[in-house]
């Protein structure tokens, strides 16, 4: 081959190249490139802004760099599109990220809730099986028969010997009643014989009234004698837990003699949350166990639900009530009590962590199809081992994500801001308005 036959194929292949840079040149700006799959041309995405990396809702027309010399990154005409009739911030993702990013999934199912609610209380005295003992009358503390507290004594057990000047009057005016009673009871009239049943009746009623024992009224009318010192009683069995007064004090009426608990019954205060209180009512079974017992359970019942709440913790008391024939449990020990919940409530149940809890709504992502999650608001109910009531929001069999919802949360959330922009774009080109900077 000759030196210009050489040189012309050449410059052929020079033309050639630059003919083909010049094409490839012009319909990249066209927005279009050759495409090496089945020798087919396609068109690009068309980039309709730049949107900021670290904040969507700074966006340019051109590229740009945000402060930290990051790219800002193109958004296409694509993005924002969704099918008709496809809730905003649904997300569509492909089965291997999907995978990747571990997302798990749970079934919504029509059961029934039931719950057990466990807390701590408080062993204290049944406040109905109290006594408190007060002298009727003034006077002078004799002899003490029970001077020690926690001491276990019977019903009617003595407790002391008092002396006063008015049970001593009021013995009297009793044997003065008696004595003349036999002077009229064969007495002709028979309004004479009433007058004097009725004086004796009236004296009697008297003593009883300060709380004179029977037996020793019972004693004054068979001896005629008046007694100087008169028994007080134990109204109950129960301990002694306090002990007001010593021999030879000087006592009154507001004086406390004796406090006296009746321990065969305990009540346990507990305290439960305020979420936790529409799964109770009175008459609920409570189990319960203590350290200082171990091995043994309880049995008691819920007695009374207080209809207030405590200020520092928000938590409402509940009363339980147990037997306590052993004497075992003693006031002020601690305890473990478990609340068995009689309510049961037949609902549409979903894992708890199913829910993304905003605190202004409560949202979950239903699987609409595989990769395909929409985000959904619901109304939560109560909430039991685990599971949460829903309300409003979803049907049973519909699959909810319960894991990795926070990902997929911020792909919703960043889809549903960008077709609010592509909508405001569209607004602003339809009204003739140049697109600018946001």
């Amino acid at each position: 081959m000759n030196k210009q036959t050489v040189m012309g194929v050449l410059i052929a292949l020079l033309l050639g190249a630059g003919a083909g840079y010049w094409v490839a040149t012009y319909l990249e700006s066209k927005g279009v490139t050759a495409g090496v799959e089945n020798g087919m041309t396609s068109a690009e995405p068309e980039v309709l802004f730049y949107r900021n990396p670290m904040n969507p809702a700074i966006t340019s027309p051109v590229p740009a760099k945000d402060e930290m010399g990051m790219d800002y990154i193109p958004v296409y005409a694509k993005d924002g599109a969704r099918p008709h009739g496809e809730p905003t911030g649904t997300v569509t993702i492909d089965p291997v990220t999907v995978q990747n990013i571990g997302v798990r999934t749970a079934q919504a199912r029509q059961q029934t809730l039931s719950r057990h609610i466990r807390s701590v209380g408080r062993v204290t005295f049944d406040e109905e099986r109290l006594s408190r003992l007060h002298p009727k009358t003034e006077g002078w503390i004799e002899k003490l028969y029970i001077d020690e507290t926690g001491e276990q004594i019977g019903k009617d057990t003595i407790l002391l010997n008092i002396y006063s000047p008015q049970l001593v009057t009021s013995q009297q005016e009793y044997l003065l009643a008696l004595n003349n009673l036999d002077l009229l009871k064969e007495s002709a009239y028979r309004e004479i014989r009433q007058g004097a049943e009725q004086l004796i009746s009236s004296a009697r009623e008297r003593l009883e009234l300060l709380d004179v024992p029977e037996h020793q009224i019972r004693e004054l009318e068979r001896s005629r004698k008046v007694k100087k010192y008169l028994h007080i009683h134990s109204p109950f069995d129960g301990v002694i837990i306090n002990i007001g007064a010593r021999e030879g004090q000087y006592v009154t009426p507001t004086t406390e003699l004796y406090k006296i608990a009746d321990l065969s019954r305990v009540w346990v205060i507990a305290s439960v949350y305020e979420n936790e209180v529409s799964w109770i009512q009175a008459g609920d079974p409570v189990d319960m166990k203590l350290a200082a017992i171990p091995g043994k359970v309880f049995s008691g019942r819920i007695g009374y639900i207080y209809p207030y709440a405590e200020a520092k913790t928000r938590t409402i008391m509940v009363r339980l009530e147990f037997d306590n024939p052993d004497q075992l449990l003693k006031p002020d020990m601690f305890a473990d009590v478990t609340i068995h919940a009689q309510r049961k409530v037949d609902a549409i149940v979903i894992p708890a962590e199913a829910v993304l809890r905003s605190g202004e709504r409560d949202q979950v992502f239903v699987v609409r199809e595989p990769g395909k999650f929409e985000p959904r608001d619901v109304t939560l109910g109560v909430s039991a081992e685990g599971l949460v009531q829903v309300i409003k929001g979803v049907s049973a069999g519909e699959t909810v994500v319960t894991s990795s919802q926070f990902l997929i949360d911020s792909e919703s959330k960043l889809r549903e801001a960008t077709a609010k922009m592509l909508e405001n774009l569209s607004v602003k080109q339809g009204g003739g308005d140049d697109q600018g900077s946001h």
